[in-house]
């Protein structure tokens, strides 16, 4: 599901969330201008669970591929080499990792989420919470992950276990708000009108239904499926202790005609 806009106005400028998309725009523009060196840029300052379970400065192999030339021309070896060391302690990667991205539509679908669903947020609990909640729960995602694959040598990155923080918050927070979503369904893409908290339970579920399945199969998809998880739920609670009240702003009602008018 692709999420359109929600019908929740904000009544104050975003900045925080300006700044996060910015800064994440500026981190995913260093690894374009990397090019071929984005692996180590994705290495020394992404999250690597290995790390934490190896004693420092002791070598960690990961996989490779090298190009070698032979009698019947260049072939593809498989091999290994050493990772590349963090230029922050092991601890700060927790929080590095969420400012980098895996590729265009990775870091696409990310900012388009946070522009959806930040905005309101910080309008509801201010710039300065929205921040540390931000960051606080991209930090939570980070462990989560770290915690079911404290073996893994795959570095983790990518602003989603943030996000789903504060989709956990919009989830608490706007328990009536409504967002107009397009469904892919191969030959057609219908758009409809979900109820929020519908649309962030079944995208939750998801990520828990493959999260689970990732851990009993020992699927390795690359996807980070519990920073997912554990980002949403702690969201969630920061929205719990946060509150929220009942009221609903003028534009939210049972009727999606103000979607059809805007689109």
């Amino acid at each position: 599901m692709i999420p359109l806009y929600d019908d929740v106005p904000c009544g104050t400028k975003p900045y925080i969330n300006f700044v996060l998309i910015s800064l994440s725009s500026l981190m995913f523009a260093l690894q374009l201008w990397a090019n071929s060196g984005n692996e180590h840029v994705v290495e020394r300052l992404g999250m690597v669970p290995a790390r934490f379970a190896t004693e420092e400065g002791e070598q960690i192999l990961i996989p490779a591929k090298v190009l070698v030339q032979t009698p019947f021309g260049i072939r593809q070896l498989e091999t290994v080499r050493a990772l590349e060391p963090a230029i922050v302690p092991e601890w700060a990667t927790l929080l590095t990792c969420v400012f980098l991205h895996g590729g265009w539509l990775h870091f696409l679908g990310n900012m388009w989420f946070l522009w959806i669903f930040g905005d309101n947020v910080e309008d509801r609990i201010g710039h300065v919470a929205y921040l540390v909640l931000y960051l606080g729960t991209g930090v939570v995602a980070s462990m989560s992950h770290l915690i079911v694959n404290f073996d893994s040598v795959m570095p983790t990155i990518g602003a989603s276990g943030a996000i789903a923080g504060v989709m956990g918050a919009y989830f608490w927070l706007y328990p009536r708000a409504k967002v107009l979503t397009m469904i892919p369904l191969v030959i057609f893409w219908p758009v409809v009108v979900l109820p929020a908290q519908l649309f962030l339970a079944i995208w939750f579920l998801m990520q828990f239904w493959s999260g689970t399945f990732a851990v009993t199969q020992g699927d390795v998809s690359g996807v980070a499926w519990w920073a997912h998880i554990g980002g949403f739920m702690a969201g969630l609670s920061c929205g719990a202790a946060l509150g929220h009240t009942n009221s609903v702003p003028e534009s939210t009602d049972d009727s999606p005609s103000h979607f059809n008018e805007s689109i």
